[in-house]
């Protein structure tokens, strides 16, 4: 995951489901907000549209008993910071390792590897 997607990888019976969730923070920002001569309007603006896409993240992981988050940026830890502060997901074993840029091959050889599925 990073600011802009998020590739949700469920792993059932062996086999891997992958879906896409955009964050879409630059289609949602109009141009009168990136030229703004308030710097500060644009980044609330942008901050309101990032804590959207935590939020739908959220309400999908607290379908889950484990989760993995894994990606190339600090998005991964800012999202696990927000639901530890969530009583929702103290139930969710939820963890984070920072992983590089990959093919949707590699990260599905990383979560099997991760949840120890051979095959």
């Amino acid at each position: 995951m990073d600011h802009s997607n998020a590739f949700l990888l469920q792993l059932t019976n062996n086999t891997i489901e992958t879906s896409t969730l955009p964050s879409k923070p630059d289609s949602q920002l109009n141009e009168a907000d990136l030229y703004y001569k308030d710097e500060s309007h644009r980044l609330n603006k942008e901050q309101g549209l990032l804590s959207a896409y935590y939020r739908k993240l959220g309400e999908v992981i607290q379908d889950y008993d484990e989760v993995l988050l894994f990606g190339p940026t600090d998005a991964k830890s800012e999202l696990l910071n927000l639901l530890k502060d969530n009583p929702l997901f103290d139930k969710v074993k939820i963890e984070a390792k920072p992983a590089d840029k990959m093919t949707a091959v590699q990260q599905q050889t990383f979560v099997k590897e991760y949840f120890n599925i051979t095959g």
